[in-house]
Protein backbone atom coordinates (compact mmCIF):
# COMPACT_ATOMS: atom_id res chain seq x y z
CA UNK A 1 0.00 0.00 0.00
CA UNK A 2 1.15 3.83 -0.50
CA UNK A 3 2.94 4.89 2.31
CA UNK A 4 3.31 8.76 3.18
CA UNK A 5 7.10 9.06 2.79
CA UNK A 6 7.53 8.60 -1.08
CA UNK A 7 10.83 8.63 -2.64
CA UNK A 8 12.00 11.89 -3.42
CA UNK A 9 12.59 10.73 -7.07
CA UNK A 10 8.83 10.26 -7.19
CA UNK A 11 7.77 13.03 -5.49
CA UNK A 12 10.18 15.19 -8.23
CA UNK A 13 8.64 13.56 -11.28
CA UNK A 14 5.06 13.91 -10.03
CA UNK A 15 5.91 17.72 -9.45
CA UNK A 16 7.24 17.93 -13.58
CA UNK A 17 4.25 15.96 -14.60
CA UNK A 18 1.86 17.47 -12.61
CA UNK A 19 -1.53 17.72 -14.84
CA UNK A 20 -3.22 19.95 -16.51
CA UNK A 21 -5.06 18.36 -19.46
CA UNK A 22 -4.38 15.21 -20.28
CA UNK A 23 -6.63 13.38 -22.99
CA UNK A 24 -8.79 15.60 -25.12
CA UNK A 25 -11.41 13.27 -24.93
CA UNK A 26 -12.49 14.67 -21.11
CA UNK A 27 -14.73 17.19 -22.18
CA UNK A 28 -15.52 18.91 -19.33
CA UNK A 29 -19.82 18.68 -19.14
CA UNK A 30 -20.10 19.86 -15.41
CA UNK A 31 -20.14 23.64 -15.30
CA UNK A 32 -19.98 25.91 -12.36
CA UNK A 33 -24.04 27.53 -12.18
CA UNK A 34 -25.49 24.36 -13.93
CA UNK A 35 -26.85 21.46 -12.24
CA UNK A 36 -24.08 19.06 -11.31
CA UNK A 37 -23.86 15.85 -13.45
CA UNK A 38 -26.24 13.05 -11.64
CA UNK A 39 -24.33 9.84 -10.97
CA UNK A 40 -24.68 6.35 -8.94
CA UNK A 41 -21.49 4.96 -7.92
CA UNK A 42 -20.94 1.53 -5.41
CA UNK A 43 -18.97 2.45 -2.41
CA UNK A 44 -15.94 0.22 -1.66
CA UNK A 45 -18.42 -2.02 0.57
CA UNK A 46 -20.27 -2.28 -3.14
CA UNK A 47 -23.32 -0.18 -1.55
CA UNK A 48 -24.76 1.99 -4.43
CA UNK A 49 -24.62 5.79 -4.08
CA UNK A 50 -26.85 8.24 -5.93
CA UNK A 51 -26.01 12.09 -6.07
CA UNK A 52 -29.93 12.55 -5.83
CA UNK A 53 -29.88 10.46 -2.41
CA UNK A 54 -28.23 13.70 -1.09
CA UNK A 55 -30.57 16.31 -2.50
CA UNK A 56 -30.95 19.25 0.00
CA UNK A 57 -27.12 18.71 1.39
CA UNK A 58 -24.00 20.64 0.19
CA UNK A 59 -22.03 18.23 -1.52
CA UNK A 60 -18.28 18.04 -1.77
CA UNK A 61 -16.84 15.30 -4.45
CA UNK A 62 -12.97 14.83 -3.89
CA UNK A 63 -10.95 13.28 -6.73
CA UNK A 64 -8.62 10.76 -5.50
CA UNK A 65 -5.57 8.52 -5.93
CA UNK A 66 -3.72 7.42 -2.89
CA UNK A 67 -0.60 6.57 -5.00
CA UNK A 68 -0.64 10.55 -6.12
CA UNK A 69 2.34 12.85 -4.14
CA UNK A 70 -0.05 15.30 -4.63
CA UNK A 71 -3.03 13.50 -2.95
CA UNK A 72 -0.20 12.58 -0.10
CA UNK A 73 0.42 16.27 0.17
CA UNK A 74 -2.80 16.76 1.71
CA UNK A 75 -3.42 13.47 3.95
CA UNK A 76 0.37 13.74 5.22
CA UNK A 77 -0.46 16.61 6.58
CA UNK A 78 -4.51 16.11 7.96
CA UNK A 79 -5.21 19.27 5.59
CA UNK A 80 -7.71 16.84 3.68
CA UNK A 81 -8.94 14.84 6.91
CA UNK A 82 -9.56 18.15 8.56
CA UNK A 83 -11.34 19.61 5.99
CA UNK A 84 -13.53 16.42 5.46
CA UNK A 85 -14.33 16.76 9.52
CA UNK A 86 -15.16 20.06 9.46
CA UNK A 87 -17.20 20.15 6.40
CA UNK A 88 -19.16 16.73 8.05
CA UNK A 89 -19.25 18.67 11.25
CA UNK A 90 -21.61 21.27 9.37
CA UNK A 91 -23.84 18.68 7.60
CA UNK A 92 -21.89 18.65 4.88
CA UNK A 93 -21.70 15.27 2.56
CA UNK A 94 -18.23 13.90 1.38
CA UNK A 95 -17.83 11.91 -1.72
CA UNK A 96 -13.78 10.67 -2.53
CA UNK A 97 -13.86 9.29 -5.80
CA UNK A 98 -11.51 7.18 -7.38
CA UNK A 99 -12.08 6.96 -11.25
CA UNK A 100 -8.44 5.10 -11.48
CA UNK A 101 -8.77 2.26 -13.81
CA UNK A 102 -7.92 -1.37 -13.26
CA UNK A 103 -4.68 -3.05 -14.28
CA UNK A 104 -3.10 0.63 -13.67
CA UNK A 105 -0.34 0.60 -11.19
CA UNK A 106 -1.96 2.86 -8.62
CA UNK A 107 -5.65 1.11 -9.04
CA UNK A 108 -6.45 -0.44 -5.13
CA UNK A 109 -9.34 -2.55 -5.13
CA UNK A 110 -11.88 -1.52 -2.99
CA UNK A 111 -11.30 -3.07 0.47
CA UNK A 112 -7.68 -1.93 -0.46
CA UNK A 113 -8.91 1.74 -1.36
CA UNK A 114 -10.77 1.97 2.26
CA UNK A 115 -8.23 0.38 4.19
CA UNK A 116 -5.40 2.97 3.20
CA UNK A 117 -7.79 6.11 3.92
CA UNK A 118 -8.51 3.97 7.06
CA UNK A 119 -5.31 4.28 7.81
CA UNK A 120 -4.46 7.93 7.00
CA UNK A 121 -7.54 8.94 9.35
CA UNK A 122 -9.82 9.88 6.41
CA UNK A 123 -13.85 10.56 7.21
CA UNK A 124 -15.18 11.27 4.29
CA UNK A 125 -19.09 10.02 3.35
CA UNK A 126 -17.98 7.43 1.09
CA UNK A 127 -15.09 6.62 -0.87
CA UNK A 128 -16.79 5.70 -4.01
CA UNK A 129 -15.45 3.25 -7.06
CA UNK A 130 -15.30 5.26 -10.21
CA UNK A 131 -13.45 2.50 -12.37
CA UNK A 132 -15.36 3.19 -15.86
CA UNK A 133 -14.35 6.52 -15.58
CA UNK A 134 -17.64 8.02 -16.60
CA UNK A 135 -18.46 10.38 -13.62
CA UNK A 136 -14.70 11.40 -13.59
CA UNK A 137 -15.72 12.31 -17.16
CA UNK A 138 -18.85 13.97 -16.73
CA UNK A 139 -16.99 15.92 -14.57
CA UNK A 140 -13.84 16.96 -16.10
CA UNK A 141 -11.99 15.83 -13.46
CA UNK A 142 -8.14 15.98 -14.43
CA UNK A 143 -6.47 15.59 -11.31
CA UNK A 144 -5.80 13.94 -7.83
CA UNK A 145 -7.25 15.69 -5.92
CA UNK A 146 -9.55 17.64 -8.20
CA UNK A 147 -12.22 19.32 -5.81
CA UNK A 148 -16.31 19.95 -6.43
CA UNK A 149 -18.75 21.47 -4.68
CA UNK A 150 -22.49 21.36 -4.98
CA UNK A 151 -25.10 23.41 -3.62
CA UNK A 152 -28.44 21.95 -1.85
CA UNK A 153 -30.45 22.73 -5.29
CA UNK A 154 -27.73 20.77 -7.20
CA UNK A 155 -26.11 23.55 -9.03
CA UNK A 156 -22.23 23.30 -8.71
CA UNK A 157 -20.76 25.99 -7.12
CA UNK A 158 -17.01 25.85 -7.17
CA UNK A 159 -14.89 23.60 -9.28
CA UNK A 160 -10.85 23.41 -9.24
CA UNK A 161 -7.65 23.19 -6.96
CA UNK A 162 -8.06 22.25 -3.33
CA UNK A 163 -5.53 25.46 -2.84
CA UNK A 164 -3.51 28.07 -4.52
CA UNK A 165 -0.41 26.30 -3.84
CA UNK A 166 0.53 23.96 -7.02
CA UNK A 167 3.30 21.67 -5.39
CA UNK A 168 3.36 18.42 -3.62
CA UNK A 169 5.19 19.62 -1.12
CA UNK A 170 3.35 19.50 2.52
CA UNK A 171 5.16 22.78 3.96
CA UNK A 172 3.45 24.77 1.33
CA UNK A 173 -0.44 23.58 3.15
CA UNK A 174 0.37 26.20 6.01
CA UNK A 175 0.47 29.25 4.20
CA UNK A 176 -1.93 28.29 0.85
CA UNK A 177 -5.31 29.77 0.33
CA UNK A 178 -7.64 26.92 0.38
CA UNK A 179 -10.37 27.61 -1.77
CA UNK A 180 -12.45 24.73 -0.82
CA UNK A 181 -13.04 26.10 2.74
CA UNK A 182 -13.40 29.73 1.79
CA UNK A 183 -16.03 28.12 -1.45
CA UNK A 184 -17.73 26.60 1.70
CA UNK A 185 -18.07 29.52 3.87
CA UNK A 186 -19.63 31.89 1.57
CA UNK A 187 -22.05 28.65 0.40
CA UNK A 188 -22.99 28.34 4.09
CA UNK A 189 -23.21 31.32 5.11
CA UNK A 190 -25.67 32.54 1.85
CA UNK A 191 -23.51 34.13 0.55
CA UNK A 192 -21.85 33.29 -3.46
CA UNK A 193 -18.91 31.98 -3.83
CA UNK A 194 -15.99 34.29 -4.07
CA UNK A 195 -14.05 32.14 -6.34
CA UNK A 196 -15.96 29.79 -7.88
CA UNK A 197 -12.92 28.30 -10.11
CA UNK A 198 -9.62 27.80 -9.66
CA UNK A 199 -6.53 25.95 -11.68
CA UNK A 200 -6.78 22.29 -10.70
CA UNK A 201 -3.40 20.66 -10.02
CA UNK A 202 -1.85 17.58 -9.18
CA UNK A 203 -1.49 14.28 -10.41
CA UNK A 204 -3.20 12.84 -14.08
CA UNK A 205 -6.43 10.85 -13.28
CA UNK A 206 -5.50 7.53 -14.55
CA UNK A 207 -8.73 6.45 -16.55
CA UNK A 208 -9.35 3.96 -18.82
CA UNK A 209 -8.72 4.01 -22.14
CA UNK A 210 -11.65 4.92 -24.95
Amino acid sequence: MPSLELPRRRVLIAAALAAWATPAALAQSAAVGQPAPAFQLADTQGKPVKLADFQGKFVVLEWTNPGCPFVVKHYGSQNMQALQKDASGRGVVWLSISSTAPGHADYLAPAALAAQYKTWGAAPTAMLMDDAGQVGRAYGARTTPHMYLIDPKGVLVYAGGIDDKRSANPEDVKTAKNFVRAALADALAGKPVSTPTATPYGCSVKYAAG
